[in-house]
């Protein structure tokens, strides 16, 4: 739904509170910004979206997913999706996963086999390339980053119906598809 909100030349924002209870501040989408001509023309859904996502990115630093933003977790999470596709996870494949350059991912990776997360193994059909395995506390710590999680997102939908569960796991899994491939 598209629609125009005009609000004083007092240089304060509204705030439209969305179907989610998210509260989403409009400045970002000043389409006039000659004079006091203070005319937002906004997806509201779209705006709704975008201040969901930062308000759930601010609230992880903020909450008990702080202690799981780790960035050897973040290793962690790329060299199980590889073992769960039965993919090769290196240096390159989680440079490319966590969307930094090559040292920084080389760093991030010694970070986690510090932490005795992984353990880089020569691949067996070139010994010049190193793969990134999963040790056993690695599995043990992903396993308990996904309880974490879940009982996390289980106590944000705690008063949600099973088909509002189903509904939005479909809609935010197939979001995540296309966002994180643009």
């Amino acid at each position: 739904m598209r629609r125009v909100i005009e609000w004083p030349g007092d240089g304060q924002c509204p705030r439209q509170k969305s179907l989610s209870g998210v509260r989403c501040r409009l400045t970002a989408f000043v389409t006039a910004q000659e004079g006091n001509d203070h005319t937002v023309d906004v997806d509201s859904h779209l705006a709704a979206v975008e201040q969901a996502l930062i308000a759930m990115r601010r609230s992880q630093s903020r909450r008990a997913l702080a202690e799981l933003a780790v960035p050897a977790f973040d290793v962690l999470d790329v060299v199980e999706m590889a073992e769960r596709t039965g993919t090769q996870a290196t240096v390159s494949s989680v440079a490319s996963a966590l969307h930094v350059d090559q040292p920084r991912a080389s760093k991030l990776v010694t970070s986690a086999v510090d932490a005795g997360l992984v353990s880089r193994v020569a691949d067996k059909a070139d010994g010049r390339r190193v793969l990134l395995v999963r040790t056993p506390r690695g599995r043990a710590t992903s396993a308990e980053l996904h309880r974490a999680r879940q009982t996390a997102c289980a106590a944000a939908m705690a008063d949600w119906t099973d088909e509002e569960r189903a509904v939005f796991a479909e809609l935010l899994t197939r979001f995540v598809s296309v966002f994180g491939a643009r």
